[in-house]
């Protein structure tokens, strides 16, 4: 009952019953992700007759956070290359780092040690600020 509820009610959580219902209707799964996003356009590459151009959409595995699309799929979602990269032969170069989707917000994010939220203690300071006075 919580699943049909959370499914029924929040948009983040995954897909809507109105994005379930449209994707089954006139969706085309084109690939999946590293992380189990799937990615679909209209069935057949149909043009739609209001946008003038397929629809593209990503139903996300888990939290719906728009970073979590890697370049690749990014590109084809927003119509900057027509082939989805399940299509295409690219392989990375060795300088290329894997994708991570941004972590601000969650325990994995980065903190400086100077952070009051990094682990540990804070670093003692070095003695080189001087506060201004308005005496001074």
């Amino acid at each position: 009952m919580k699943q049909f509820l959370l499914k029924f009610f929040t948009w983040w959580n995954g897909q809507t019953f109105g994005t379930q219902l449209w994707t089954w209707r006139f969706g085309e799964l084109v690939g999946t992700d590293e992380q189990g996003n799937r990615y679909y356009r209209t069935r057949g590459g149909a043009i739609d007759p209001v946008l003038h151009f397929e629809r593209r959409w990503v139903i996300y595995n888990g939290y719906a956070e728009a970073s979590r699309v890697p370049p690749s799929w990014h590109g084809w979602l927003h119509h900057v290359v027509d082939v989805p990269p399940t299509e295409e032969t690219y392989t990375p170069r060795e300088w290329e780092k894997p994708h991570v989707p941004n972590m601000t917000g969650t325990p994995a994010a980065y903190r400086p040690s100077g952070s009051t939220l990094a682990s540990g203690r804070r670093p003692k300071a070095t003695g080189d600020y001087q506060p201004w006075t308005p005496a001074s």
